[in-house]
């Protein structure tokens, strides 16, 4: 875990499947201006340690616990998680509600429906491959988050969603926009959608987008 800048809340960076802190490279600088922000690198991923057994969503979480707890990185807490680190951060604040007063989803989709999924699909995202590098039950973990989704505070949250008209590839892909307001269950009262058409790594191709808002919630959360 690295941690830079300085004030609370917290900006807590989680990142997207097989990768590392530096996605978050590009937005990073324009938060670190305003509050203290943290990267980190789960098991399997950039220079920690290596991933073993089968890993759901509570080994997952219980490694940020356990990280945030020997780093000294006390709440409260604005979770931005971007593809799968979306699910993650979702986890954690269903599970610790207390500790959030914000949250930026990054083109996080529905979890997957294995019974309309290909068997090689299946496979590919079960902790049983050999080139699952996080051993992580992908499926499990989506559904971890996208099933319990529930309202966790009264707290902002933006979801920021590409639009794929014209290069989908999915049907989830091709409901992007609409599918994706599912995650506005966490607070419908403060809940904000921003549409962007550059593509999935949404941290590497539009960081301005993301400062912009993580900027906002920060706001926010400091002055509610």
């Amino acid at each position: 875990m690295e941690c830079t800048g300085s004030g609370t809340p917290t900006v807590l960076f989680e990142s997207g499947d097989t990768d590392d802190g530096r996605a978050w490279a590009g937005v990073l600088p324009g938060i670190v201006k305003e509050t203290r922000a943290c990267t980190y690198d789960r098991l399997g991923n950039g220079r920690s340690d290596a991933a073993t057994g089968c890993r759901g969503a509570d080994d997952l979480r219980g490694d940020l616990e356990a990280l945030l707890k020997a780093a000294d990185v006390a709440p409260p807490y604005v979770l931005v998680g971007t593809s799968g680190g979306g699910y993650l951060i979702a986890s954690y604040a269903l599970a610790h509600p207390g500790d959030v007063q914000g949250m930026v989803i990054v083109d996080t989709f529905p979890a997957i429906d294995l019974s309309k999924a290909p068997p090689q699909l299946a496979f590919e995202i079960s902790c049983e491959n050999p080139s699952n590098q996080e051993h992580r039950d992908y499926a499990a973990v989506e559904h971890a988050a996208w099933d319990n989704r529930r309202k966790i505070g009264d707290i902002p949250i933006t979801v920021i969603t590409n639009d794929y008209t014209g290069s989908a590839s999915n049907p989830e892909e091709e409901n992007s926009i609409e599918g994706q307001q599912g995650w506005f269950v966490l607070n419908p009262d403060q809940a904000k959608q921003v549409i962007v058409t550059t593509g999935h790594f949404v941290p590497g191709n539009e960081p301005s987008v993301v400062i912009e808002e993580v900027l906002r919630v920060l706001e926010i959360a400091r002055t509610s």
